[in-house]
């Protein structure tokens, strides 16, 4: 069924795209200190793209890092259909993934507390499901697929439809899980370049699998993608810009801002 080697496709990784994928990968976690020694990380797999490639980063991490950390692979099966189930677990067996596979009802149930636009909601239990997990395993970290990509167009939706500016940290404390953080080690990496390391290795990895994409074949992110790939038309920084319009903030220039639940409106402390 795959017309390539596991070994090759490793290989792709750390020699064909190197510099696209791997380097960029240990740059992310030497710039946020994003693992450390004696960690235990909980790597979420669905099965798309991002996430398959984020497992077979880390068990090169495991075979090359200079300190120890443990690593568990772990996919919450949120509703998939009984084909994508099958597929997931025939795509990770010939990676060499060790894969734990648990059971939830989120489909079903963001879709009754949230009617036709259960995304949010969806995304919201799928993360309080794998903190959970994560617990439950011993994990101290949670390990997400997000790229450069997802942070820029998150930034943007938030600037263009929230009004506010909000990006993807590439780390966090869990608000509700005590002692847990969530990483972003694909935080430099480029979608295009995944999708190059993917079609190099002839795997066929899952879409999203929900229900919601099967109905409707467009949503705000996609308009964000339209909008970012007309500005990379003219301004091929424009994607490595917004990027780091989060990592330049000049609060002199602000009007107002937050931090730790205190607001400021022109640099002083607005009391409520």
């Amino acid at each position: 069924m795959y017309s390539i080697e596991k070994k090759e496709i490793e290989r792709f990784i750390i020699k064909s795209y190197r510099k696209e994928l791997w380097k960029k990968f240990l740059k992310a976690i030497n710039d946020f200190n994003l693992i450390e020694e004696g960690d235990k990380i909980l790597v979420a797999i669905s099965g798309g793209k991002d996430s398959i490639l984020l497992a077979k980063m880390f068990e090169e991490l495991k075979k090359h890092s200079i300190f120890k950390f443990d690593v568990c692979y772990v996919s919450m099966d949120p509703g998939f259909t009984k084909d994508n189930r099958e597929k997931l677990e025939e795509l990770c067996k010939f990676l060499g993934i060790d894969l734990q596979i648990f059971e939830t009802d989120i489909f079903e149930v963001a879709e009754k507390l949230a009617g036709d636009y259960p995304c949010y909601m969806c995304a919201r239990m799928r993360r309080g499901a794998l903190y959970g997990k994560a617990k439950e395993l011993g994990c101290n970290k949670v390990a997400l697929g997000h790229h450069m990509n997802d942070v820029v167009e998150t930034t943007l939706m938030n600037m263009l439809y929230a009004g506010t500016f909000k990006t993807m940290r590439p780390i966090l404390d869990s608000q509700n899980f005590d002692g847990l953080k969530l990483i972003r080690p694909m935080y430099y990496i480029r979608e295009d370049d995944i999708k190059r390391w993917l079609k190099r290795s002839d795997l066929k990895a899952l879409d999203c699998a929900c229900s919601v994409t099967k109905k409707r074949s467009g949503n705000i992110r996609y308009e964000i993608k339209d909008l970012v790939a007309k500005l990379m038309e003219t301004n091929n920084m424009a994607e490595r810009n917004i990027l780091n319009s989060a990592m330049n903030i000049n609060l002199d220039s602000c009007i107002s801002w937050e931090i730790d639940g205190k607001k400021f409106l022109l640099g002083k402390e607005i009391q409520e």
